[in-house]
């Protein structure tokens, strides 16, 4: 159903805006406001409720530059039924020192006439390490 598809991109798009403008709260509002979304990443402890996963994105990016240019990238966008829906996609923050990026798997309800997130599993290909300390130093093998 391509009007529900676009209803979908429509929110996404909207939490895209908020994140840019530094808003996490209108960013939330793409979310289910209920105990019951779960948010997981890799290396924390899942996010259950709404409360907890505003709480975790305002600790992780306290200041509008931790925040970045945030930009997304459909992959695949699946309705498995009128009421629900199943999508993956890319991610990348551009800031002034890094660039960190990777995978989301969101799950979407339609409640009412609205699209809402009621879990989001989130990967980051961020490596902290500097590629130069990963190469062999020719000259000074150990």
């Amino acid at each position: 159903n391509p009007t529900e598809i676009k209803a979908i991109k429509e929110i996404l798009n909207a939490q895209k805006e908020c994140w840019n403008n530094g808003d996490i709260d209108g960013f939330m509002e793409g979310y289910w406001n209920s105990e019951e979304l779960i948010f997981t990443s890799l290396n924390h402890k899942p996010a259950f409720g709404w409360e907890n996963t505003l709480e975790r994105y305002k600790n992780s990016y306290p200041t509008k530059e931790s925040m970045g240019n945030f930009n997304f990238e459909i992959s695949e966008l699946k309705l498995i039924s009128d009421k629900s829906a199943r999508l993956k996609g890319k991610w990348e923050l551009i800031r002034k020192d890094d660039n960190p990026n990777g995978l989301f798997w969101l799950d979407l309800k339609k409640f009412d006439k609205k699209w809402l997130i009621t879990k989001d599993s989130t990967i980051s290909f961020e490596i902290n390490i500097p590629l130069s300390l990963l190469e062999c130093d020719k000259n000074n093998p150990s």
